[in-house]
């Protein structure tokens, strides 16, 4: 069970109680499932009993039975506790856990660099305008892609004629001028800067990373050191994880193995947990990313699964050291780590982004 299957099982829950009758509150949109903090009991937590007391006007205990009484009965849920003033812990079943994480990784590395696309959006038909501005056509050609991505149909027009340096870009524009139609605005904070400029010092890959990742009513950090070949550059850090993916393989072929996701040994680490938690976030990020129009959430989130990355391989090593022979356990880390290269080089290809074999 996944933090994102958690957080429905939890919300599920809530809508049972105020069917039934045994809590008198609004239900929530969503509930935060969070990683029990070191010392803390169980695999996550939530405060989701303190958010409905004042509400339901009982207190945060009581709140808290009403919901753990429910959850504790789902399928994959071990043990449910009630901390503190109110928070439920909740231990996962160990077997439908392991199941889970199998399904999970066999599921990117079948479905590819189109793992978390869906068609929760496919009866709306969408028109995006945007101005005659650099970081509005990035903007609109990203949000354009994620929309895509979730099953919608989409048209894109500039309130004027192209900068003919969009292309080099990667941005197409469908139409100019402003239909009669119904159309949703995409008006970042503008770049101050044009297309020509922006890839004359940075090149397409930088600048669209910059025009992308701070949110859209935000400005754009534009500077040299996006081009940095280093971990406090974000966009370097991300190339370089789904790189280091891809030399992995390339390094497990060359001593005779190759990634399957069989052995459980380092299930439990919290490198491991952590980025099996991300991988599991993906779908639900690109979908969040659709909705709001906001393509910055997929670009933290591919930085979050990057760091993630890197510390799950310098702890769980995915190819032997030294002496050492290819085991189970070393297939199974392959695995993952295979895993979170191709969820790598699918955000970044939405963002129009390369992500490439070697850097």
């Amino acid at each position: 069970m996944t933090p994102v299957d958690l957080s429905r099982t939890v919300l599920h829950a809530v809508r049972r109680a105020v069917d039934e009758d045994a809590l008198r509150a609004p239900v929530p949109a969503r509930v935060r499932i969070e990683r029990t903090r070191p010392g803390g009991s169980g695999d996550y937590a939530c405060a989701v009993a303190l958010q409905l007391a004042g509400p339901a006007a009982l207190p945060a205990l009581e709140v808290a039975r009403i919901l753990r009484d429910r959850v504790a009965a789902e399928p994959g849920i071990g043990r449910v506790d009630i901390t503190g003033p109110g928070f439920l812990s909740f231990t996962l079943d160990a077997g439908a856990d392991t199941a889970a994480r199998h399904e999970l990784v066999r599921e990117v590395r079948e479905r590819g660099p189109r793992y978390g696309h869906g068609d929760a959006l496919r009866a709306e038909v969408l028109q995006f305008r945007h101005a005659r501005e650099v970081r509005a056509a990035v903007s609109a050609h990203a949000v354009r892609a994620l929309v895509v991505s979730q099953g919608a149909r989409v048209r894109v027009s500039c309130e004027t004629a192209s900068d003919p340096d969009w292309e080099r870009l990667g941005v197409g524009v469908d139409a100019h001028g402003v239909p009669p139609t119904p159309l949703t605005a995409i008006r970042p904070v503008p770049a101050g800067a044009d297309a020509g400029e922006l890839l004359e010092r940075l090149g397409p890959d930088a600048t669209r990373w910059g025009l992308l990742r701070p949110a859209g009513h935000d400005r754009a950090p534009l500077g040299d050191d996006l081009l940095v070949q280093g971990e406090a550059n974000a966009l370097f850090l991300v190339r370089y994880a789904h790189s280091r993916a891809r030399s992995l393989t390339r390094g497990a072929a060359l001593l005779g193995f190759d990634g399957a996701y069989e052995a459980d040994s380092d299930a439990r680490h919290p490198d491991a947990h952590a980025l099996l938690d991300l991988l599991a976030d993906h779908p639900g990020v690109l979908l969040a990313a659709a909705r709001h129009r906001a393509p910055d959430r997929l670009a933290r989130h591919l930085e979050a699964v990057a760091r993630a990355f890197f510390a799950f391989h310098d702890s769980c090593p995915p190819l032997p050291i030294g002496d050492e022979k290819p085991s189970a356990a070393h297939r199974s880390r392959l695995a993952l780590a295979e895993a979170a290269g191709t969820v790598l080089a699918g955000g970044l290809s939405l963002l129009g982004i390369s992500a490439p074999e070697h850097l």
